[in-house]
């Protein structure tokens, strides 16, 4: 299975949690990683706390910090619909679809491979 709180990526889920700013706590800190100057002098990293569920989003996607504070709610709302709803969430039920896709897409290519390889063979026997 999916480990829950991983699914929740950048879908858009139509019948999600709504989640209310009294609920949200927001801080804006140092993003890290790569950017040099830009990243060390600046605040544009979000993080964002959902204080029901305890649950922690940090966001430095962007330089801009509005841009991160959208995307830190949204990828906030997905992980907390997975929270309370758990397998019920639509996030968890797109990313099963997904990955579901991606193991039939992965069986297929398979597939092809293995005919590929035993037309080659009938070829070098009919050339003998």
């Amino acid at each position: 299975g999916v480990p829950l709180l991983q699914a929740a990526g950048k879908k858009k889920s139509l019948n999600l949690l709504q989640l209310t700013e009294a609920e949200l706590e927001e801080q804006f800190v140092r993003g890290d990683g790569p950017g040099g100057q830009a990243t060390n002098k600046t605040n544009n990293c979000v993080v964002l706390k959902h204080i029901p569920s305890g649950i922690v989003v940090k966001c430095h996607q962007t330089r801009s910090a509005e841009q991160n504070r959208k995307l830190a709610r949204e990828i906030l709302q997905e992980k907390a619909d997975l929270f309370y709803k758990g397998e019920a969430s639509d996030v968890f039920k797109e990313k099963k679809a997904s990955e579901k896709k991606k193991q039939e897409k992965k069986r297929r290519a398979k597939e092809n491979l293995e005919r590929k390889r035993h037309l080659k063979e009938m070829q070098q026997l009919d050339e003998k």
